[in-house]
């Protein structure tokens, strides 16, 4: 008799469990998350089951809501992501209080799981790029492509593309006057022109070149492209040069065009306007754009601010935003950061440092498709220079920078609202 009450109580509890049980919430805040990055690959992985998640924008640093079940729970404990197990009234509680129109949060729907394109040399490794690695620590999966792919159209494929340390120029990253008789440097740039050889073209200028416009036009076409460092400035300067040779001699075997200044088309950039290109070829710069060599700040005083926006009127950049910290430690790379005086007035500036007035972290919209740009190479590589070790995300899987990254990643998940801004 005493076993039979004991088995229809295990049998109860497990029946209420079942009954109030039925979400897991996954929080982001600083208190009770220790593993934020890893929080949105186990997001990935249930957009991937093609099931749908809830996005609770500046609820505990944009918390993720997602139906409950052993599996869940189970990965979650195998990654170390913390998570709560909530009763359908306590779901209901927490959409309530988003719902109110005197609370600045939104729920937003993630519906599926984005396919993901890196542009990337096939020689790199994961870690010479802050969004592989951010990938790869998050076990989000993605893949690589480069000029053969882009140029054969095989962007259409892919949902989100990412651009990292490229140079879209043809200058081989203006690495000239610093590396120009290192075995890699050489190296690299005859990979390089026999890549450009191989696909029908004179010069890698004019190779990058096609590649940018085709980039483009995947953006015009509905694409979402995400873009650090030396991508961002070096892309928009090789649309706004789509006619005009830049390149010195040292770089495409024939003198610049006389006066390409003046020839600009800054009708054909996505963010960036009014600049003046870097004549110099030793010089380790493109252009006005970037604040690297303007900047006066002591690394301990190098933070940008992040934006706040209205949830539910602006979910977009309330999404891109989305952290445990308003305040994000700032990082240096060949692009640090963009002059705002540089910026088109459709830019949404969404991270900056205003006393020394430069933009870390843009948006905008290009035709149907959203362009993210991110000043900086590596959120926790402050100087990052080439041959350092690689950052290892075990000892940042909180971090902030790193964050901004992944909030990209999960953005073309989501369903879209009208921006208002």
């Amino acid at each position: 008799m005493l076993f039979r009450s004991c088995l229809f109580l295990l049998l109860s509890v497990f029946s209420a469990h079942n009954l109030f049980a039925s979400y897991i919430l996954i929080p982001m805040d600083a208190e009770t998350q220790n593993e934020h990055l890893k929080a949105y690959g186990i997001t990935y992985w249930v957009l991937a089951k093609q099931e749908k998640v809830k996005w609770l924008l500046n609820y505990r640093g944009g918390a993720f809501l997602i139906p409950d079940s052993e599996e869940l729970q189970k990965e979650c404990r195998i990654r170390g992501v913390s998570y709560e197990v909530l009763s359908d009234a306590a779901t209901e509680s927490i959409l309530t209080e988003i719902a109110s129109p005197s609370q600045n949060m939104e729920a937003v729907v993630l519906e599926k799981a984005p396919k993901i394109a890196v542009y990337s040399p096939k020689t790199n490794q994961p870690w010479d790029d802050a969004v592989t690695m951010a990938l790869s620590y998050a076990e989000i999966p993605y893949e690589v492509v480069y000029d053969e792919e882009v140029l054969s159209n095989e962007l259409l494929l892919y949902d989100w593309l990412h651009l990292h340390h490229e140079d879209f120029t043809g200058q081989f990253g203006k690495f000239y006057g610093a590396y120009r008789t290192t075995p890699w440097y050489i190296n690299d740039k005859k990979r390089m022109e026999a890549l450009a050889t191989k696909l029908g073209y004179p010069k890698v200028s004019e190779l990058k070149r096609a590649v940018s416009v085709t980039i483009r036009d995947y953006v015009i076409g509905g694409g979402f492209m995400f873009a650090m460092c030396s991508a961002t400035d070096s892309f928009d300067i090789a649309l706004a040069a789509e006619n005009v040779d830049i390149c010195e001699p040292m770089f495409d075997g024939d003198p610049s065009e006389p006066n390409y200044q003046s020839k600009l088309d800054f009708n054909n950039t996505f963010a960036f306007t009014n600049f003046i290109l870097e004549r110099n070829p030793s010089t380790y710069e493109f252009s006005d754009i970037d604040m690297t060599r303007k900047r006066r700040i002591p690394k301990d005083l190098d933070y940008f601010t992040l934006m706040d926006y209205s949830a539910k009127w602006d979910p977009i950049p309330t999404m891109l935003c989305q952290n445990h910290t308003a305040l994000v430690k700032g990082f240096m790379g060949q692009t640090t950061s963009y002059d705002r005086n540089n910026l088109k007035s459709n830019v949404l500036v969404m991270g900056e440092n205003k006393s020394n007035g430069e933009a870390r972290y843009i948006h905008g919209i290009k035709g149907k498709g959203f362009f993210t740009f991110y000043g900086g190479h590596d959120p926790e590589d402050y100087t990052h220079r080439v041959g350092d070790p690689k950052t290892e995300l075990e000892l940042h899987p909180s971090s902030p920078g790193y964050r901004l990254i992944l909030n990209n990643v999960l953005f073309p998940a989501a369903r879209k609202k009208k921006q208002k801004t």
